[in-house]
């Protein structure tokens, strides 16, 4: 399967580069659910939406092998968030096809993410003149789930590095916010996370009851 030709060129970036805290530490994304692990099954998700797909991710890429994927780490110090994580793959992006202007970054801990993300995100853009998309599902938006401009990088390191700024939002409502595509939640929320040991075994529950996620 390809992209949709009418959809333009887009780069896919899993973001993984948390430290799983209320996990208890180590690698969310390789958890297993229902034989599959997190990653595998977002892999699976969003290879046939996008050009190319990366893996952010820091310390030993070697445990990522198996997936084939380029590993690409925070080119800041000391873990500053998930923009450190879209500023990697934006700059990945530029590197390695300067013919792609567009990133969409999904999390590496939700394993139901939409088989429609990349289109739907690209609609919601254009649609609204925006300068970014996010997903949203019963009315909450989920400002890691996006689509990214590469032309921004330059000004999105100056924000991270120079200006201590961590929270997705307080970036992109200075270019006028995000144009916010919604999913519906049944007959599961498409952006379920795996957060702690309680979830990922509801995750395991839902896998198996809707064996088609």
């Amino acid at each position: 399967m390809t992209p949709d030709p009418t959809v333009p060129p887009t780069v896919g970036a899993i973001l993984a580069g948390g430290l799983a805290r209320r996990m208890g530490g180590g690698d969310k994304p390789l958890r297993t659910i229902g034989g599959r692990t997190v990653l595998a099954r977002i892999v699976g998700r969003v290879t046939p939406q996008v050009a190319r797909l990366i893996l952010n991710a820091n310390d030993d890429p070697r445990r990522f092998d198996g997936f084939r994927l380029p590993v690409v780490a925070d080119s800041l110090p000391d873990h500053p968030g998930p923009l450190a994580g879209v500023l990697a793959a934006l700059d990945w992006t530029a590197a390695a096809d300067p013919s792609i202007a567009w990133v969409v970054t999904a999390p590496g801990d939700a394993p139901f993410v939409p088989r429609d993300l990349v289109a739907r995100l690209h609609a919601a853009r254009s649609g609204r003149g925006a300068m970014f998309a996010c997903a949203a599902s019963q009315g909450r938006t989920h400002p890691v789930i996006a689509l990214w401009p590469v032309a921004i990088r330059d000004e999105l390191r100056r924000a991270v590095a120079a200006q201590g700024i961590r929270k997705i939002d307080l970036f992109t409502e200075r270019r006028g916010g995000c144009a916010v595509a919604e999913w519906p939640t049944n007959p599961v929320d498409p952006f379920f996370n795996v957060n702690t040991p309680e979830d990922l075994v509801e995750a395991s529950h839902l896998a198996e009851v809707y064996s088609k996620l």
